[in-house]
């Protein structure tokens, strides 16, 4: 018996790898991520900050970051 891991075309659309978010970092802290499927963001506590996901591809600019209150 083996385990496939679904690739990007099996994913449903505006999903992210979740490999990729296992790896992704603030570029600011350099702290964790927490993903927030609901308003598709990736929230920096630390920073105080929330990436967006556009298309499945996180947009790791704080310039595009909404901040957190």
């Amino acid at each position: 018996m083996s385990t496939t891991v679904p690739s990007s075309a099996e994913r449903p659309a505006g999903s992210v790898d979740p490999k990729l978010l296992e790896i992704l970092v603030c570029p600011l802290t350099k702290s964790t991520l927490e993903y927030d499927s609901d308003k598709q963001e990736l929230i920096s506590r630390k920073a105080k900050l929330a990436y967006p996901i556009r298309d499945g591809i996180p947009i790791m600019l704080p310039e595009e970051a909404r901040r957190l209150e």
